[in-house]
C-alpha cells in the first residue's frame, strides 16, 4: 500500500517545478520493465527514470556504453505501458546525442514516439548544448545530466566524486545554469560534493535531482535494482538499501528447487 496517495494526477514537467517551488521533495527512481514499473508507480513515484543503466542491471555490461537505441526503446516501451501517474523519463545512450544535432534530433524523435515517454535525460552540457537546443525546439522536453557522467567514464577513468576542485565546480554552475536557459525542465547531479548540489539547486529555477549530491536539492534518484537490495556489489555511500531481494530471492529459489526434487511440489491441491 502507497504511502503517498493524496494525488493521484499525471505528473508533468510543470508540476515537478510546482513542487519544486512549494518545497517539496521529488522522488525518482529507474524501472526497465512492465511488472515492476508498475509496482512502482502505484507505490507512488513522482518520477521514473528508464536508465541507460539498464546496460548494467539487465544486460550485464560493466558500463552504461554498449546499450543501444533500439534496447532503450525496448525498456522504454515497456515502462511506459505500466505507468499511469509517474512522468516517464528517458535515457538517450552513448553515442546518440554527441555533437550531431541532426542526428541526436532523430534519435530523440525515434525515443519519443516508439515509446510514448515523456520526456528525455540527457548527459552534458556545453559541449551538447546544440544538440539539446534543437531536441528541445522540436517540442521534446529534456532533463539534464551533469557531475559525473557515466557515459563519460572512459574519460574519467575512475568513479570518484566530481567538482571537488574549484575550476571543475564553476564549470558545472556553469553547465547547469546553461541547461536551464536552454530550455531543460529538470537537472540530474551525480556524485558531488553537497554543498555544490545545494548551491546549484538554490540558483536554478527548475528542480536538481541529486544522486550522491547531498540533501540540499529538489528531489533524489536511485537505481531501482541497488535500492531493493536485489544488486549488492555496489555501495557507494549515497545508496541506501530499504530491502534485501537478491537473499529473498535465493531462498525462495531455493526452497523451489528443493521442493521440486522432494516431490512435495506440485501436491494434490495444487493439480488438476
Amino acid at each position: 500500500m502507497s504511502v503517498h496517495q493524496e494525488d493521484n494526477r499525471k505528473v508533468t514537467t510543470h508540476r515537478l517545478v510546482e513542487m519544486k517551488e512549494r518545497g517539496e521533495k521529488i522522488a525518482m527512481l529507474t524501472a526497465y520493465d512492465y511488472s515492476m514499473a508498475k509496482l512502482i508507480d502505484q507505490a507512488g513515484m513522482d518520477v521514473i527514470l528508464v536508465g541507460d543503466s539498464a546496460s548494467n542491471v539487465m544486460a550485464g555490461n560493466i558500463t552504461t556504453l554498449p546499450i543501444t537505441l533500439d534496447q532503450m526503446i525496448y525498456h522504454g516501451m515497456a515502462v511506459t505501458k505500466a505507468v499511469n501517474r509517474a512522468l516517464v523519463v528517458i535515457d538517450m545512450p552513448f553515442g546518440s546525442c554527441s555533437g550531431n544535432p541532426t542526428e541526436s534530433l532523430n534519435a530523440a524523435i525515434r525515443i519519443m514516439k516508439e515509446t510514448g515517454a515523456d520526456a528525455l535525460k540527457i548527459e552534458g552540457g556545453k559541449e551538447i548544448i546544440n544538440d539539446i537546443k534543437k531536441i528541445i525546439d522540436a517540442g521534446m522536453p529534456v532533463m539534464g545530466h551533469l557531475g559525473l557522467m557515466p557515459q563519460s567514464i572512459n574519460k574519467y577513468g575512475t568513479y570518484t566524486v566530481r567538482a571537488k576542485d574549484d575550476a571543475e565546480a564553476k564549470k558545472l554552475c556553469e553547465d547547469a545554469l546553461l541547461l536551464e536557459e536552454s530550455g531543460c525542465f529538470a537537472l540530474v547531479l551525480e556524485k558531488i560534493p553537497a554543498v555544490v548540489g545545494k548551491k546549484i539547486a538554490s540558483k536554478l529555477h527548475i528542480p536538481v535531482i541529486g544522486i550522491g549530491a547531498g540533501n540540499g536539492v529538489d528531489g533524489q534518484v536511485l537505481v531501482m535494482h541497488d535500492m531493493l537490495g536485489i544488486t549488492q556489489a555496489f555501495s557507494p555511500r549515497f545508496l541506501r538499501r530499504y530491502a534485501n531481494l537478491q537473499e529473498t530471492i535465493i531462498q525462495s529459489v531455493g526452497h523451489y528447487v528443493e521442493d521440486v526434487k522432494a516431490l512435495s511440489f506440485p501436491n494434490e491441491s495444487e493439480q488438476y
